[in-house]
């Protein structure tokens, strides 16, 4: 399972690494077969819940929302068996950002409200921030803006009184940078650039050096912020980086989104710069790699 964590904080989602996952999980339902007491079997679907979780994220960030769906319903039935409050807060998770990704708003509020519901929420306060936080961009999505502001303010509260407690492996990626990249996209969501930017320079100073992926997403962020600011030459340089720290690796659908929407927005405020004639060189090449 590290391995499979460790690709996708690089890369990002990919066949290779659905497909890997997908094997490892029938390879762990085998295991029921056997004679085993029911604990062991408990942590055998926590464990193919996880697998399959992987597979779905990989799809969501590939942006093959179908096949993530499907993937992820299988996961919430063997979260369901393994009676396992963290892997079931991980799907609910996933399935919020399935419905942002089909932007799906009364079912990505659902999805969050079940996972801010959950027993892991109710019990750890660090689960509770990672919920609250999805309710903030669930409300954020259907323009309730003050609503998104005071869940994204409880996420930041919760996560501050949050132990220093050991924790699943997958939740690594959730911590100060993570959380003020979600504030970034909430705030640019919320028409709020200024702040975005402030919450994405944030996001980029605290992401460990492995979370390559996520070091991207956060600066596609921060592009968008400053292009909404009127500063369209700063954010097409800060735009360029993405492709730097991704390495040549191809672009995972999501960010290949969020470059599409920018690209978009800087040929309605600067066509005719030589800075947007130059992205769109760039661009070009980039996407001839993928």
């Amino acid at each position: 399972m590290n391995q499979l964590v460790e690709a996708d904080d690089r890369q990002g989602g990919h066949a290779s690494l659905a497909t890997a996952a997908l094997e490892a999980c029938a390879k762990v339902l085998e295991l029921q077969h056997r004679n085993a007491s029911e604990r062991v079997r408990r942590a055998l679907y926590a464990l193919a819940a996880e697998f399959t979780t992987v597979a779905a994220w990989s799809c969501i960030d590939l942006r093959d929302l179908d096949k993530a769906r499907t993937y992820l319903h299988e996961s919430s039935t063997f979260a369901g068996l393994s009676q396992d409050p963290p892997t079931a807060m991980r799907v609910w998770v996933n399935m919020a950002m399935l419905a942002y990704q089909r932007k799906n708003w009364p079912e990505q509020l659902a999805a969050a409200q079940a996972a801010n519901a959950s027993p892991a929420a109710r019990r750890d306060p660090f689960f509770g921030s990672m919920g609250r936080v999805r309710l903030a961009l669930a409300h954020s999505s259907l323009g309730d803006l003050r609503a998104a502001r005071r869940s994204l303010g409880a996420a930041q509260e919760n996560y501050r009184k949050a132990a220093e407690d050991e924790r699943p492996r997958w939740t690594a990626f959730y911590g100060p940078a993570e959380l003020n990249h979600l504030a970034a996209i909430i705030l640019n969501h919320n028409g709020e650039p200024a702040e975005a930017e402030a919450m994405a320079h944030r996001s980029l100073a605290k992401i460990p050096a492995e979370f390559q992926r996520n070091r991207a997403l956060a600066t596609c962020q921060l592009a968008l912020a400053q292009l909404r600011q009127g500063e369209p030459e700063q954010a097409t340089a800060t735009a360029g980086t993405v492709f730097t720290i991704m390495e040549g690796a191809p672009l995972p659908g999501r960010m290949r989104t969020l470059i599409g929407d920018f690209h978009r927005d800087l040929f309605r405020l600067a066509p005719s710069t030589t800075y947007a004639r130059d992205w769109a060189d760039r661009m070009r090449d980039e996407w001839s790699r993928t």
